[in-house]
């Protein structure tokens, strides 16, 4: 058993290579511009809604620009990644029935793939930061740690909603009306400030997204270490949907092959 244990979790690190080196090559093939589109596509949804957000509605912040591309950053992650993910394990179906294959690998496989092309959008924020002046400090070495709670949050949603999908197709449209609803309940393009209070508390403490978002914020535009209550929550969080996401994954995953 021990054995067996050890090759699912080692053995099979070539398969995740391969299947997070395929998505990357898949996304941007026939692209003429490639991989710079990780970078141009964040740039250029941040130029309209700076235009729309701070010219039309005038939202009161400094240095709007890198305020906005921060927040579009992550939820664009958390967004992209966790959808990949509820189709990872029924659109592997056919591989399923013919060979044995550990199924945690494709939701793992997808949002880490994600996390490549999270990683290459971040030269979108160090370009806006050039751009606009923005100072950067040591404290940018704390970003890493940031992003790896992110990257468990997200694995922990994409375990749970892929084998979700394959009981309840159902999830993956609801899912998609939910995706919007958090965009909104997410302070990425406005101030949190502007919340009546009663919603502001909402957000700031059943908002997972808002201590990831927040930490970013804190580190690149205060240029200072987050405060202990936003990193605490934000690991606790992030380690309660893992946890979730590979009990259920691990509970449900022997009957996958009698659903897709």
């Amino acid at each position: 058993m021990n054995r067996y244990k050890r090759q699912s979790l080692v053995g099979y690190r070539d398969l995740l290579i391969e299947l997070v080196t395929k998505d990357v090559k898949l996304k941007y093939r026939r692209s003429f511009l490639g991989y710079l589109w990780s970078i141009l596509n964040p740039l250029m949804i941040m130029l309209v809604m700076v235009i729309v957000f701070s010219s039309i509605f005038r939202f009161d912040v400094e240095n709007y620009p890198v305020y906005l591309i921060i927040g579009q950053t992550i939820y664009n992650y958390v967004n992209n990644a966790t959808v990949h993910a509820i189709y990872s394990v029924t659109d592997n179906g056919a591989l399923l029935k013919k060979v044995y294959v550990p199924k945690y690998i494709f939701p793992l496989s997808k949002v880490t793939s994600d996390l490549v092309d999270f990683l290459f959008s971040l030269g979108a924020m160090v370009l806006v930061m050039v751009i606009t002046g923005t100072p950067f400090s040591i404290y940018f070495i704390l970003l890493p740690y940031v992003a790896i709670q992110i990257y468990l949050f997200t694995l922990g949603m994409g375990m749970f909603l892929a084998q979700a999908s394959v009981f309840f197709r159902d999830v993956r449209y609801i899912y998609n009306v939910f995706l919007t609803a958090w965009m909104y309940a997410t302070p990425i393009f406005y101030p949190v400030t502007m919340l009546p209070d009663k919603i502001r508390w909402i957000v700031t403490h059943l908002n997972p997204l808002y201590y990831y978002i927040e930490q970013f914020r804190v580190i690149v535009l205060e240029r200072t270490v987050p405060s202990m209550v936003l990193v605490s929550r934000g690991c606790i969080i992030s380690l309660l949907f893992l946890g979730f996401g590979i009990l259920t994954f691990r509970k449900s995953q022997d009957k996958f092959i009698l659903y897709i």
